[in-house]
């Protein structure tokens, strides 16, 4: 799905109609697959029941195309209202072919204190929001105003409301920014037209739009000005195109191994929460290097695991880790580091001697190493598999001189506000201030792909492609949740998903699995992150 600005859509439907696909034409694709969606979200019905749907119409082209989806639903059988606001009847082609199936239309300004759209609504199953579209800034103007706050209140009243679907947006909704206005309708869905506008994926709107759906409007992949637009929203459809295919006659090699550095003294569980995450998401093998003094915690809790053991100062990764780390890596198909490392700098410099390809031992002149002069270091060529970094890894990374330069391009960054903020110099209230395109900046002048973590997750690629993930739960706002995402990403990785393409089918697998955790719990704030580690099985195999 495509993730567009208001004056993208604008130009994208210019295009498209200078090219033959008329504004008319639009609008009646539109309406006609509004329609189909009504049906399938609003009921499961018997057609012997008669259902009632109320359309709150007004004078745009999101009204234009409630009209078209009344007209439709009343030729199917249903009882079909409009209640127009601001609205002129008088040679409106839409309402007439709305009467003459039947439906019924009423005009609020003759409507006093809305007795009758309190009737209307108050018999209706389903309402379709389409007061206001996509082209809304706030103010709200108070006419208008009053009809939704009078919408509110009904609704607030009644015992059974009726299923609410705001069409394109819900009214007094700023589709750029994601403000909205307090008269706003809350849906329980939201069907927007050929693309998710940017503002439905920020708050306070994206707690308004229910469930989102997109729809058709007619062919326009064609089109110069849908082409320009690199910025996608994932869903199911990419995640199961994505994720990796399990042939019968598969052998663990098949699946890669999947390498993780991680762990420390203060913070033993990350690398078993990272490393049954790449286990559930397919990896063949995962390997564990962590510091020696926390197999025997962790060894009888992962027996599926094998093992590295690293040299460690005082229970964290010490410097000297990279040879032994160097000697074990040839299998590897991907290699994560940095969950639960700890801030030492003895680790630090563990990560700038595995970048460097740097040996603190002599090589004795085995082939492939290079004697330094003073006999002090040694250097041989290191080949890194495609590489993750997360966590404390980000912070020690951003302390080393050029390391987007020394990183197997493209390695996946999984930085959260705070740890962006270490990477680049930036405040973190800059970066949530404007998140798709700074992640998208930094992914270009860093040369690897970029996961911002939190509400609405994006995923940057260094040629300018982003990904949003369009969800945000309190759920995934606790301790180990981002070691179980870097996990997944990892274990897709080592499969041989593209570092893009597994960064965001793993992001958007693990946001599923905090939904899904939130559910079975029955509170977000009772998850932990085994819990979503938990749901990430149910949510693959609702993909196939």
């Amino acid at each position: 799905m495509k993730l567009v600005t208001n004056p993208q859509m604008h130009l994208i439907e210019e295009e498209a109609d200078g090219s033959g696909l008329t504004y008319e034409k639009m609008m009646e694709n539109a309406g006609y697959n509004l329609s189909r969606e009504v049906l399938r979200l609003a009921y499961a019905h018997d057609d012997e029941e008669e259902i009632q749907v109320l359309g709150l119409v007004g004078p745009g082209n999101n009204g234009g195309d409630t009209l078209v989806a009344l007209a439709r639903l009343a030729e199917k059988g249903w009882t079909a209202r409009a209640y127009l606001v601001h609205r002129k009847m008088a040679g409106d082609i839409l309402i007439k072919r709305l009467e003459e199936a039947d439906g019924e239309v009423y005009q609020s300004d003759k409507d006093e204190n809305f007795q009758q759209l309190q009737a209307f609504m108050e018999s209706a199953d389903v309402v379709l929001d389409g007061v206001l579209g996509t082209g809304f800034k706030l103010p709200l103007k108070s006419d208008i105003g009053s009809v939704l706050a009078a919408v509110q209140g009904i609704v607030a009243e009644m015992e059974w409301p009726p299923y609410i679907i705001a069409v394109d947006c819900p009214s007094g909704i700023d589709c750029d920014t994601g403000q909205a206005a307090p008269q706003t309708i809350p849906a329980d869905a939201t069907v927007t037209m050929a693309a998710v506008k940017q503002g439905l994926l920020k708050l306070p709107a994206y707690d308004l739009i229910g469930e989102l759906r997109v729809v058709e409007i007619g062919h326009l992949g064609d089109l110069k000005a849908w082409q320009a637009i690199k910025n996608e929203v994932a869903d199911e459809g990419m995640a199961l195109a994505l994720l990796p295919k399990r042939p019968t006659d598969a052998h663990k090699g098949t699946f890669g191994t999947a390498f993780i550095a991680a762990g420390s003294i203060n913070y033993t569980g990350a690398a078993w929460l990272a490393g049954q995450a790449a286990y559930r998401i397919g990896a063949g093998l995962v390997t564990l290097a962590i510091p020696a003094s926390l197999h025997g915690t962790l060894a009888g809790q992962f027996p599926e695991a094998t093992w590295v053991l690293l040299p460690h100062e005082m229970g964290v990764i010490a410097s000297g880790a990279a040879d032994v780390l160097m000697k074990n890596i040839e299998r590897a198909t991907a290699l994560l580091i940095g969950p639960g490392l700890g801030l030492e700098d003895t680790t630090k410099e563990f990560i700038a001697n595995l970048l460097n390809g740097l040996s603190e031992k002599p090589a004795h002149g085995r082939m492939g190493f290079v004697q330094s002069a003073g006999n002090i270091t040694d250097q041989k060529p290191v080949f890194l598999p495609p590489m993750v970094f997360d966590a404390d890894g980000l912070k020690l990374l951003a302390k080393i001189p050029d390391w987007p330069k020394l990183l197997p391009a493209p390695a996946i960054l999984t930085p959260h506000p705070g740890e962006m903020a270490v990477l680049t110099g930036m405040a973190t209230d800059e970066i949530q201030k404007d998140r798709l395109n700074l992640a998208r900046k930094f992914a270009q002048e860093w040369g690897h792909v970029v996961v911002l973590k939190g509400a609405f997750t994006v995923i940057a690629a260094p040629d300018g492609r982003t990904t949003t993930i369009p969800i945000a739960t309190p759920a995934l706002a606790r301790a180990g949740t981002g070691d179980v995402l870097a996990g997944l990403i990892t274990g897709l990785r080592a499969q041989g998903v593209e570092a893009y393409d597994a960064a965001r089918t793993g992001a958007w697998i693990h946001a599923q699995a905090g939904l899904s955790a939130a559910g079975f719990q029955g509170s977000a704030g009772a998850v932990m992150a085994g819990d979503v580690l938990d749901a990430v099985p149910d949510v693959i195999a609702d993909l196939d």
